[in-house]
């Protein structure tokens, strides 16, 4: 059984910065869970391009308020408490947060805490090559 609390992780490499985000990460691959489960906060005013080529994403809002937008339709999903969001099609897409939004996100595969978005807003695919 695995019991962990944000707590315990903030501060620590399970706690993930990024200029747009902060990702705490409480499940990760080497969990050996089959999926990784993040509580990510979104900061207030920004855009993240993101793709998820490799991953299939699945994000629930339980705070904030926001929007998504599928780059290659221009469609725009409202965010708010309550709303989830798959990203099955591996769908490139833009995360605005009008305010701080906060997301429990699970990734299948399971991210290993040390993916960085490339430019296209991709993690890569780890592999065993790349351990």
């Amino acid at each position: 059984m695995i019991v962990r609390t944000l707590e315990s992780i903030l501060g620590t490499d399970r706690d993930t910065q990024a200029a747009t985000w902060s990702s705490r990460r409480l499940l990760l691959k080497s969990d050996n869970t089959g999926f990784s489960l993040h509580d990510t906060v979104i900061h207030p005013g920004t855009e993240t391009l993101i793709w998820y080529r490799h991953h299939v994403e699945a994000v629930y809002c339980i705070e904030g308020e926001g929007e998504v937008e599928v780059t290659q339709t221009g469609k725009i999903y409202p965010i708010r408490p309550g709303t989830l969001y798959t990203l099955d099609g591996h769908e490139r897409h833009l995360l605005r947060a009008k305010t701080q939004l906060r997301m429990i996100c699970v990734f299948n595969p399971p991210l290993t805490g040390r993916e960085v978005h490339d430019a296209e807003g991709v993690y890569p695919l780890e592999t065993a090559e790349a351990i």
